[in-house]
């Protein structure tokens, strides 16, 4: 639970069009799909993915940087990463677990296998969209602990497609077709003040300073 007075308090110091903003978004904000980056090298894809879950209103995303360290750009990003929670895992293992522990369906996404094409995929519970290397795809570890697999139909010779432009295209698909449901896909009023408390703070210069103030203030 949030200071519901310390959100009311720092609400002052934005203005109305940008609450009535973080209000609008926030109606549309899922937790239902997430997206799972797996050591992704070019460090542009992974920030664009992160751009792609802002823009279609996935509110969490989950990077493992096993091999390559940190993979977000801010500018590519664009100041998205300000919007959408970002975890981090050392390993695929840890994210794999979390997701699972979670009550997440673990969907390896890859041109391969068995895959069900995109629009015959169905949303019937919580999803966790894993996306790999540009060369290689996903681990074996990744594919082994799949619950399902998804991929986007093609027409041309061209197996794949960049990361980045595939999850934009999963996103906005299922992203639509989930809010078309009846599963409780939006956030809850203790999720979307949170995230408002979140975004408040951040929107404010001086929050250190006024922070301080609001506190000695109680």
């Amino acid at each position: 639970m949030i200071d519901e007075n310390l959100l009311s308090y720092l609400e002052n110091f934005i203005s109305e069009e940008r609450l009535e903003r973080f209000i609008s978004v926030l109606e549309q904000r899922t937790k239902h799909i997430t997206v799972a980056i797996e050591d992704v090298f070019q460090l542009h894809n992974t920030s664009a993915v992160i751009r792609s879950c802002e823009v279609f209103g996935i509110q969490d995303a989950h990077v493992i940087e096993h091999k390559f360290g940190k993979r977000l750009d801010k500018n590519i990003a664009m100041g998205a990463q300000q919007w959408v929670d970002v975890y981090r895992y050392a390993n695929t293992a840890d994210c794999i677990g979390k997701l699972k522990s979670n009550g997440y369906k673990i969907v390896a996404t890859t041109p391969h296998h068995d895959a069900v094409l995109l629009d015959d995929f169905k949303m019937d519970g919580k999803v966790a969209l894993f996306f790999g290397t540009e060369r290689d795809g996903l681990s074996e570890e990744v594919m082994e602990s799949a619950d399902e697999f998804l991929k986007i139909p093609m027409l041309g010779f061209t197996e794949s497609l960049n990361i980045s432009v595939a999850a934009a295209i999963i996103l906005q698909n299922l992203g639509d077709k989930l809010r078309k449901t009846n599963l409780p896909w939006a956030l809850t009023n203790d999720e979307k003040n949170e995230k408002r408390l979140d975004w408040t703070k951040k929107s404010i210069k001086s929050i250190s300073e006024i922070l301080i103030r609001y506190y000695a203030m109680k």
